[in-house]
């Protein structure tokens, strides 16, 4: 079974990362999401990327804070596709994370995506554009949600146009 790992190094990332899961859900994906820390349990990630990729996990999604060293340390120990989601966990506002993030070793690649919210989202998108390359119903199911985000934007503007048309008094 072909599936999407989610690992949060912090149980407190679910708020987050719950963006993430609801959309593969949405798409159909299978995912498993599991909470393990590349600082307080180590060997617990080590085992965990080891059982995952054995149950078929093919892409990995690492969010974590601070130092966010759980997308290098997933990175070190498999070949498969990483995408890192740096959170916004201290008072750097989610610098720190996102520069512990992107700034991997020659031959140790991660993805790195948005901080939080936006970069959760985008992680989901990434790993099911990475597992479309070879489904093809998937990689049609991306081509529809692109064309509906479209037309939603025509839309939007096609009300703000009416009611700029409408000569309506400027609220200001």
């Amino acid at each position: 079974m072909k599936f999407v790992s989610i690992v949060m190094g912090s149980k407190n990332d679910y708020i987050v990362m719950n963006s993430c899961s609801k959309i593969l859900k949405d798409f159909g994906v299978k995912y498993e999401l599991v909470v393990s820390s590349a600082h307080r349990s180590p060997e617990r990630t080590a085992t965990y990327i080891q059982e995952a990729e054995a149950k078929g996990a093919q892409v990995f999604i690492a969010a974590a804070g601070m130092a966010a060293h759980l997308a290098g340390v997933l990175s070190s120990k498999t070949v498969k596709p990483i995408i890192g989601v740096p959170m916004d966990a201290s008072a750097l506002s989610g610098m720190d994370a996102l520069l512990s993030t992107v700034q991997m070793p020659a031959g140790m690649p991660v993805a790195t995506v948005a901080i939080g919210k936006a970069g959760a989202i985008n992680s989901a998108y990434l790993a099911m554009q990475i597992l479309a390359l070879d489904d093809e119903e998937l990689s049609i199911k991306l081509k529809e949600d692109r064309i509906a985000k479209a037309k939603k934007v025509e839309m939007d503007s096609m009300e703000i146009e009416t009611i700029i048309d409408g000569n309506l008094p400027d609220p200001y």
